[in-house]
């Protein structure tokens, strides 16, 4: 019987699942296909934007756009058009209800688990095409396929044989991940220009330190040391916030850790306000380095 199985909605940069389908079937083919659904969620921040794996029994659907990935596991006969309009209904829905920084900052899997209620209910109506009413959407998707066919995978490109996953695979190389970032917000503007107003001060500073030194006084010396680690944290936390790298929360904490030790050296050359100054930029960085995550790849469907 054509029909559509399980979806699911996970997060393109870790493929941390946001939600799925209530799914209570045993077949051992279908428990198959979600592993190598699992397997393809881990790797869709290297995959083109709209794939289609053909397995024995079941087939594959996924797009993925603006950082969130939706996949689905339907019959091998099931029409493909269907498939994609299926998806791109579910995208639709899920980047109306929920917004990105929500969506980045999220921790557990299911995060989104109340979506499954728009899935079941969407599954539902695509499991009987007479009653769908979409028929102008299903001819403009029956021409996004015929001008742009969807990227037909592999169990090589999954790093699999016969549908067994193996445990050291090597990764897909078709296309390389497109590792650019959100577009850069007024909070995020303000954060790195004040940021390099702190660098700017604290090299100053650095520098006025510096004249003392002749004077053999070692604690002068340690203060300059110490302004020009905070003026090499503040430009650091510009660039994690400007630019891709890895691990860029983690880093980006790490250095407003460093701001605030500096600051608490420096606790007698600097008056209260000064140091709540450094450190609330610092902090301010470092959110605004944690909302502005890796984007996903422009939409491609009429959104």
């Amino acid at each position: 019987m054509s029909m559509v199985l399980f979806a699911s909605v996970v997060r393109v940069r870790d493929g941390l699942p946001l939600s799925a389908s209530t799914d209570y079937e045993q077949n051992k083919g279908i428990q198959e296909s979600k592993k190598l659904l699992k397997v393809l969620s881990k790797k869709l921040g290297n995959l083109p934007d709209r794939c289609t794996l053909k397995a024995v029994q079941y087939n594959i659907h996924f797009i993925s756009s603006l950082g969130v990935g939706y996949m689905m596991i339907c019959s091998e006969n099931y029409p493909n058009v269907l498939a994609f309009c299926f998806l791109d209904e579910l995208q639709r829905e899920f980047i109306t209800l929920y917004d990105t920084l929500r969506i980045n900052t999220a921790v557990r899997p299911y995060s989104f688990i109340e979506f499954d209620n728009f899935i079941q209910k969407t599954k539902q109506r695509y499991n009987n095409p007479r009653s769908l009413s979409t028929r102008i959407n299903l001819a403009d998707m029956q021409t996004e396929i015929k001008l742009r066919p969807s990227h037909q995978l592999t169990m090589l490109d999954l790093g699999t044989a016969n549908g067994n996953v193996h445990a050291h695979s090597a990764p897909y190389k078709g296309i390389a991940p497109n590792q650019r970032l959100e577009p850069m917000t007024l909070p995020g503007i303000i954060s790195c220009l004040l940021s390099l107003l702190c660098a700017a001060l604290n090299l100053i500073r650095g520098f006025h330190a510096m004249e003392n030194i002749l004077q053999d006084d070692e604690d002068e010396l340690n203060n300059v040391a110490v302004f020009f680690l905070g003026t090499a944290a503040c430009l650091y936390q510009c660039y994690l916030l400007t630019c891709y790298s890895g691990r860029r929360d983690l880093k980006s904490f790490l250095m407003f850790a460093l701001v605030c030790l500096c600051n608490l050296y420096l606790h007698e050359l600097r008056n209260t306000w000064q140091i709540l100054f450094h450190v609330a930029v610092a902090a301010f960085a470092t959110l605004q380095t944690r909302i502005r995550q890796p984007q996903g790849k422009a939409p491609d469907y009429n959104v």
